[in-house]
């Protein structure tokens, strides 16, 4: 301890020693270095100082833009928010447009066919109104007189003058009558003659292949007539036709005394 105050006091000996020792003109410019160097810290500082102003209103006026910034954000969010909501509320509008026009086109697929139904029901009661309406009469001639047969077999008689023919079921060529649909018919075959000792006059009603009922009449002399009629179930396409009974003849003019008629009385 007392070598270290020795040694502090050594110190201050020769600093003060030096003190005196030093020229007048350094302590001047140790004092102007003292004064220039205070100036410069007094400029700093007063820099400093106006420096400090400027920072707080660039601060400022950084903040009101970042205000202004975080307000238009905010709009522009409600904005979007509001945008989205629209396109939601379209979006469940068009979905509901969407299932109406799917509901839509399925009632216009049920009208169309409930349409084509009533139209092919239409079109089946027109052609059906036109089925019904089958009649038919027809004599062998039309004018002069004529004797048709006898002859060895049976043969079919062809009614060639036409009255009548409403659905174009009777063929005047072959003196057949197709059934157009099934149903049930009436027919009816009226036989002139003039007597003849070895000829009658007879005919049969065919249908198809099978003889049905027959007019029949003999007598030797002078005129006579026979008649028959027959109500006939049919399928569509059964023929029915009249022949002419074997070694017999019959007659007709003008006056049409050999006919063959037939209508159709209701479907089945």
């Amino acid at each position: 301890m007392e070598t270290f105050l020795s040694f502090l006091l050594l110190i201050c000996s020769v600093s003060a020693a030096q003190l005196t020792t030093e020229p007048d003109s350094d302590i001047k410019a140790h004092l102007l270095k003292t004064e220039t160097k205070g100036e410069e810290t007094a400029k700093t500082s007063n820099n400093q100082q106006s420096c400090t102003p400027d920072i707080h209103a660039v601060l400022r006026e950084m903040s009101a833009t970042l205000a202004v910034l975080k307000y238009e954000i905010r709009d522009l969010q409600r904005e979007n928010e509001a945008k989205d909501s629209e396109l939601e509320l379209q979006k469940i509008e068009l979905d509901k447009l969407k299932t109406k026009q799917q509901a839509l086109t399925g009632e216009l697929v049920t009208i169309k066919s409930r349409a084509n139904i009533t139209e092919n029901h239409v079109e089946a009661l027109r052609r059906d109104g036109e089925v019904k309406k089958v009649a038919f009469s027809a004599s062998v001639v039309a004018s002069g007189e004529k004797y048709i047969g006898p002859f060895n077999t049976q043969t079919t008689l062809v009614f060639r003058y036409v009255v009548t023919n409403i659905g174009n079921a009777y063929n005047h060529n072959t003196g057949f009558f197709t059934a157009p649909v099934r149903g049930v018919y009436h027919f009816e075959i009226h036989v002139g003659a003039h007597g003849h000792a070895s000829h009658p006059s007879g005919a049969h009603i065919m249908k198809n292949r099978q003889q049905v009922f027959m007019a029949y009449e003999h007598q030797p002399s002078g005129f006579g007539s026979s008649a028959t009629g027959v109500t006939l179930l049919l399928e569509v396409g059964d023929v029915v036709f009249v022949r002419l009974w074997h070694n017999s003849r019959i007659f007709d003019n003008e006056n049409h005394h050999s006919t063959f008629s037939g209508h159709l009385i209701f479907t089945m």
